[in-house]
């Protein structure tokens, strides 16, 4: 942008520098044993409201601590936990607001949350169990109340002056979703750039420093701190080029910058971006080199619209979409998070639907992600802190998350739908995330194969052959209220299906469940017959 707005020119040279002084260090050069995230589901947590322990109504890390066995109790052998192998935390830093999203501080814990030491034995006890922590970076911008925000407000003499964007005058432009960008300064008579609003104002990454800044931040979180990764907040956005200010030259090479730099100090560590575009032609410019993987938002639109519907076209469509542009195992699937309504307020408290839609989920490919609460029916529609209210854990006081009056009030059934009341009950939602979780650790064909879709005999129904080296297993979802009397799918000669395969059925919804004969028929063509409303079965397939 020329004028009184500066340019972002010099980020490419700053970028490509770095790029090529670390280019020995490649994404090939992590093992299969390293990429721990390529097996597994990770669980998204809000620490501020998944258990308070010290009554003062605000979830902290001690809380989280003392419910990992929810998540992960460490024991193979049982499955009474959910089964995940990773969360996900939700900005932990020092922060201004409650989502924590405008970070003050990079280097330290939210006191709200606990101390530094608090996370490192967080780490210590997740890791005693086998699970992978990850946590919220937010490279885009700031706070307001940052010391460096505050200093660069005093004028060109700062140091931090070229950290932020400035203006003399307000320039003519609006951001993506019609929202201003450019604020008015509080303390001079000019204006600064924030992408999102006012108390968040972007940083400048034309400026060599804050990249070297924001990389020194992630490494402290990877070395002082001990964590296994990072999800990457809006990162389409990093880099304004004019009047772009997504999907830039500048973004992509930051991202490699930063990939470089975490890969190089710890080639195990897990890093996935926020790329919000649905588009998997568009996402698939965020690869190979940048980030590990980024979050699946057309397959989380598909399947929510199929699952609404009844109609599988939205979830195929978007299913086939992502397999054709992106790489195997490198985007990850999810249903909603802490942006979107929850799951049971979309489709209006219909459970069949919410199972069938998490069936459809966690038997796809990469890393999915369960935001907290879905597994149990929790509801949420905007504003943006009913999204985020707290874990249902028990029907006493409180919902179970706090002995104090909680942050934010829980939903208004809490007292019906809460862990305690689905733990016991073989048929609840609960179970059924459970089980199915389960059911991918002990499948290397669900846990880490390819995918190749096939088609069915009525629109309610997908199917789809999920394929490791040492097993294939189809996958036949009915995603309709009525019964199917006479079920078929076909499957493409490339999905290892023969018409002397044999069926195994290794799973089926006990609520929801099909009634199959899962018997080959002429030209790759599979009867399967019966097929209840939501039914959900999983077959292994093998050569008579």
């Amino acid at each position: 942008m020329t004028g009184p707005v500066r340019g972002m020119g010099l980020l490419g040279v700053a970028v490509l520098a770095v790029s090529c002084a670390s280019s020995a260090v490649k994404l090939s050069s992590a093992t299969s044993q390293e990429q721990w995230w390529r097996d597994g589901v990770c669980y998204e947590i809000f620490v501020r409201s998944f258990l308070d322990s010290d009554g003062d109504g605000i979830g902290d890390l001690r809380g989280l601590a003392s419910r990992l066995d929810y998540v992960n109790d460490g024991n193979p052998q049982t499955k009474t936990d959910l089964g995940a192998n990773c969360i996900w935390l939700m900005p932990i830093s020092r922060s201004v607001s409650y989502h924590g999203y405008d970070v003050s501080d990079y280097y330290h814990v939210d006191p709200h949350y606990g101390t530094d030491e608090d996370f490192r034995q967080l780490m210590r006890e997740a890791h005693r169990r086998g699970i992978h922590v990850i946590v919220d970076f937010v490279p885009n911008h700031s706070s307001d109340q940052h010391p460096f925000f505050q200093s660069a407000l005093q004028g060109p003499a700062s140091p931090y002056r070229d950290w932020y964007r400035w203006s003399a005058v307000k320039p003519n432009q609006i951001g993506p979703w019609g929202q201003e960008v450019w604020h008015k300064s509080p303390v001079r008579d000019e204006y600064y750039y924030g992408l999102f609003w006012g108390g968040m104002p972007d940083l400048n990454y034309e400026t060599p420093a804050v990249l070297q800044e924001m990389e020194k931040a992630a490494l402290h979180w990877l070395t002082d701190m001990g964590a296994d990764g990072f999800r990457f907040d809006a990162v389409p956005y990093l880099v304004e080029e004019g009047n772009q200010v997504a999907h830039t030259r500048g973004t992509h090479d930051a991202l490699h910058a930063f990939g470089d730099a975490i890969r190089r100090a710890s080639p195990s560590a897990f890093t996935i971006g926020e790329m919000s575009e649905e588009s998997a032609q568009i996402l698939s410019t965020y690869y190979p080199d940048q980030l590990d993987a980024y979050f699946a938002f057309g397959v989380a639109a598909g399947t929510m619209e199929t699952a609404r519907t009844g109609v599988a076209a939205p979830f195929l469509s978007a299913v086939r979409d992502a397999v054709s542009h992106l790489p195997v195992g490198r985007w990850s699937p999810f249903l909603t998070n802490h942006d979107h309504v929850r799951v049971m307020t979309v489709l209006a408290g219909d459970r069949a639907k919410a199972r069938i839609a998490a069936s459809a989920m966690l038997m796809l490919p990469g890393l999915p992600f369960v935001y907290y609460g879905e597994e149990i029916g929790m509801r949420g529609a905007k504003p943006d802190e009913q999204l985020r209210t707290p874990m249902q854990w028990s029907s006493v006081p409180g919902a179970g998350f706090t002995n104090g009056t909680p942050w934010e009030s829980p939903q208004s059934d809490w007292a019906v739908t809460n862990v305690q009341i689905q733990d016991g009950d073989a048929g609840s939602l609960l179970n059924h995330y459970r089980r199915l979780i389960h059911l991918r650790h002990e499948h290397s064909a669900l846990n880490g194969g390819d995918l190749i879709v096939g088609s069915a005999s009525d629109p309610a129904i997908a199917a789809f052959v999920r394929r490791s080296p040492t097993e294939t297993i189809l996958v036949v979802l009915h995603f309709g209220a009525g019964v199917i009397p006479q079920a078929s799918v076909t499957l493409s000669p490339g999905s290892g299906a023969t018409s002397t395969s044999r069926f195994e059925r290794i799973y089926e919804d006990p609520t929801r469940g099909c009634v199959p004969e899962a018997s080959a028929g002429a030209n790759s063509s599979f009867a399967l017959g019966q097929m209840a409303p939501y039914g959900f079965c999983v077959f292994r397939l093998s050569t008579s």
